[in-house]
């Protein structure tokens, strides 16, 4: 099959409202697919769609929503099936920092928010798109990931664990899949980006110094090709001079 986009192409994009989930919405909706779009921030994503309307010409569909709801994420799969008849795309933007303190510091709300955004919402939307993404002709599931998973460091324990918990469900299904199906699961670590996440994290960071989401984005939607064959695969942007 060629990289070209299926008549008829479905993407999910989670945290599609601003940074780099929007900017990775535009960039699916320019490859050609029907873009459906959540985020906690009806505002945000009707910007996104705006934008998409702007450039396609098409408008997307808007879900908005908040990751935390498991009974909202499991009805993704049966709605998106019952409108559409297939999902070809899933990206897993949406992501939440936590808080930046010690291990002994930690507090229980924020520890459980964290980890049901970044790791259990995962689980979630994998269960719920699976069906679907398993009969596409080139199913394609990428998974925002940070590199705090692999190097924890001092005070990011929540990023770092919710993360590191994401990572090990998302190999897990591609294992489970096998390199010989048609689906292929794979993260992306975009690294340090100029987004309000990063801002949130490091107030006085120079974000000028930093690629912007569409970078990121680009790199995404390259992955989601139907021409794309790695599998299985924690891919990193490379590292900027």
């Amino acid at each position: 099959m060629t990289g070209g986009t299926a008549p008829g192409s479905v993407a999910l994009v989670t945290g599609a409202s601003r940074g780099i989930g929007r900017a990775t919405a535009l960039a699916l909706a320019d490859a050609g697919h029907h873009c459906i779009l959540t985020a906690r921030t009806p505002g945000g994503l009707e910007e996104t769609d705006d934008l998409i309307a702007r450039r396609t010409g098409r408008p997307a569909t808007l879900l908005p929503m908040d990751l935390r709801d498991g009974t909202a994420i499991d009805a993704l799969g049966p709605s998106i099936a019952a409108r559409f008849g297939r999902l070809d795309v899933l990206v897993h933007c949406a992501a939440m920092l936590g808080v930046l303190t010690p291990v002994t510091h930690m507090r229980d709300t924020d520890w459980e928010a964290t980890l049901a955004v970044n790791a259990t919402a995962t689980w979630r939307l994998i269960r719920t798109a699976a069906p679907l993404l398993a009969h596409a002709t080139a199913g394609r599931a990428l998974f925002l990931t940070d590199g705090h998973a692999a190097r924890p460091a001092s005070f990011w324990g929540m990023m770092a664990a919710s993360k590191a918990a994401m990572e090990a469900v998302v190999l897990t299904w591609a294992d489970e899949i096998g390199p010989d199906s048609a689906l292929r699961v794979n993260l992306y670590d975009p690294g340090p980006v100029a987004t309000r996440l990063r801002v949130q994290a490091m107030p006085a960071a120079d974000l000028s110094t930093l690629p912007g989401p569409d970078e990121a984005a680009a790199a995404i939607a390259a992955l989601c090709r139907p021409d794309e064959r790695r599998h299985g695969r924690r891919i990193a942007a490379p590292a900027r001079a």
